[in-house]
């Protein structure tokens, strides 16, 4: 008879800084991280929204696994204090999830100046914010540990590998994203630290597509982006035809590349789609 193995996760013993952790993928990352061993700081803008993940988190698997971490990662002392608070916390950072994101769509010949750079503000220059501050910390966990590797992934999106009508502010901030990323690689690699980007497709059942207010099926809908439609689920019968799996796409399916990029240790720089062969490279 086989012994029984004692699973402690594969993350155990690993500190993790989830930015955009309040809600849809993030807390779906931050969850499975805890149930895998890490010990997660759940950062985000909203108090209340963070507070009730990290309550759920500490019902669910005990006291000090997570804490949480309020943030505007458009404000530069903000998301100083955000590291160090997470460091005070746990003694260091191994991973960094940026997945913090907004969207405004609407036509070029309309679009508000206040909108594209709202867009930007949270999806570019806050993701740059993040990995200045962030790095620091890794860096000098590798100098005093060679051996330490440790990894930046940004959530970025299927747009951030083709153009999107109506949605060009949040398209051009992604494609940036990676232009980011790619260059954070090439610098970074010396101090023990592997920077990729995992580019989700359409995550139907999230906030950013499903938010009654201010989801993309309600924004596409209003930008007349779908010719012909009338409903939000004509928008969304015509996005699940475009995917050849036929389904959007998932966090347990964006976790699988996440896990795929902390485990290996010979790429940085990449890009990986999880689309569901919507986009292919």
């Amino acid at each position: 008879m086989l012994e029984k193995l004692d699973y402690k996760g594969r993350l155990a013993g690993k500190i993790a800084l989830i930015v955009g952790a309040s809600g849809g993928i993030g807390r779906g990352i931050a969850m499975d991280f805890v149930k895998e061993g890490a010990r997660v700081a759940v950062a985000g803008r909203t108090p209340e929204k963070v507070d009730r993940v990290v309550k759920e988190i500490t019902q669910q698997y005990g006291e000090g696994k997570a804490v949480a971490v309020y943030v505007d990662v458009t404000d530069e002392e903000s998301v100083k204090r955000m590291v160090e608070k997470t460091v005070e916390t746990f003694g260091g950072i191994d991973i960094f999830i940026y997945s913090a994101g907004v969207v405004k769509a609407g036509s070029v010949k309309s679009f508000s100046l206040k909108d594209f750079r709202f867009v930007t503000d949270v999806n570019y220059t806050g993701y740059f914010l993040c990995v200045k501050y962030v790095s620091r910390v890794m860096a000098e966990q590798h100098k005093r540990d060679p051996s330490r590797i440790m990894d930046i992934i940004e959530i970025n999106s299927k747009s951030g590998l083709q153009g999107s009508k109506r949605n060009f502010a949040y398209a051009g901030s992604k494609f940036g994203g990676i232009g980011l990323t790619q260059s954070f690689a090439l610098e970074l690699i010396e101090d023990g630290i592997k920077v990729n980007a995992v580019c989700p497709g359409n995550v139907f059942d999230g906030p950013l597509w499903s938010d009654p207010e201010k989801g993309l099926f309600v924004q596409y809908l209003r930008a007349g982006k779908i010719p012909g439609a009338k409903t939000i689920e004509d928008v969304r019968r015509y996005y699940e035809s475009k995917i050849p799996m036929g389904r959007g796409c998932t966090v347990r399916d964006i976790l699988a590349a996440i896990y795929y990029i902390i485990e290996q240790q010979y790429e940085t720089g990449q890009a990986i789609p999880v689309t569901g062969g919507q986009v292919m490279r």
